[in-house]
């Protein structure tokens, strides 16, 4: 091991390949859960929990044996209570692990069936002249939004979003939002983007680019005025979008390369 040394930190600790390497990975490890929890109440619960650990670490560095003991005895739980609080965020970190373009190499993934089914709805709305607003989450977490709104975790079709936005439905206020392959909760509060460049733009659109800005989430907006189909990301808007033109935006935008990449800026075609 000695022939891998580079170089030797601080003139006596000895840095190798394999030690950058696992450098490397813990850092990324540990950015990926920070973006996962981003904006979830569980993002509360890690400040929360390494607010412990330090105190624990303490505890024992100033010789204070009574809370050095007690916090001895949570430890036996912590474990387990780990895996209970961070249960969703655990689940969405193997979720995009998954869809990592690396894998893309061995296997071939099959065309995303939401993008279909949103798409299709989408467009029944607009023809019924019914507005909607459909959250579509990518890496950052939406949980305060989702956590605002009626649970389901229902499978997302085409029927059932034509079906909540319908007037006379009580979920048709306000956004859905979906995760992966499952609607996971309606009637979600959106935050209100406060400046716009065109003042004639609705409550709904409003909304649209405020959650865009926040968060690197894909909204599609349905007009019951226009009967248009328009979609937000990055702080950017693009209206008029039929059938094609928006399976295809979505296709690009939802793309396990383009989440790598980054968040795009939408530039409106108009």
């Amino acid at each position: 091991m000695d022939d891998l040394i580079l170089f030797r930190l601080f003139g006596f600790l000895p840095v190798n390949v394999i030690s950058l390497l696992d450098i490397l990975v813990v850092t990324l490890v540990i950015y990926r859960l920070l973006l996962l929890i981003r904006g979830m109440r569980a993002a509360q619960m890690l400040v929360g929990l390494f607010l412990l650990a330090t105190v624990a670490l303490a505890a024992r560095w100033l010789e204070m044996s009574a809370l050095a003991y007690l916090l001895e005895q949570v430890q036996s739980i912590l474990l387990i209570l780990l895996v209970i609080l961070f249960q969703p965020e655990l689940r969405r970190m193997l979720v995009v692990i998954g869809q990592s373009p690396i894998l893309n190499w061995f296997y071939k993934a099959e065309p995303s069936r939401v993008i279909d089914e949103v798409v299709n709805g989408a467009v029944q709305l607009a023809d019924r002249g019914y507005g909607a607003l459909i959250v579509i989450s990518r890496e950052a977490g939406l949980g305060s939004i989702i956590e605002s709104g009626v649970p389901l975790n229902a499978s997302v079709s085409a029927d059932l979003l034509t079906t909540i936005f319908t007037p006379r439905s009580p979920l048709h206020d306000q956004a859905v939002v979906i995760q992966g392959e499952a609607l996971v909760a309606a009637r979600c509060t959106l935050p209100l983007a406060e400046e716009v460049e065109d003042q004639r733009l609705g409550t709904r659109h409003r909304a649209a680019l405020g959650v865009s800005q926040e968060t690197d989430a894909v909204t599609i907006v349905v007009s019951e005025e226009t009967q248009t189909v328009s979609i937000t990301v990055g702080g950017g808007l693009v209206r008029g979008l039929d059938a094609r033109e928006l399976k295809q935006r979505l296709s690009e935008l939802l793309s396990p390369r383009e989440a790598v990449a980054g968040r795009p800026v939408l530039a409106d075609d108009d």
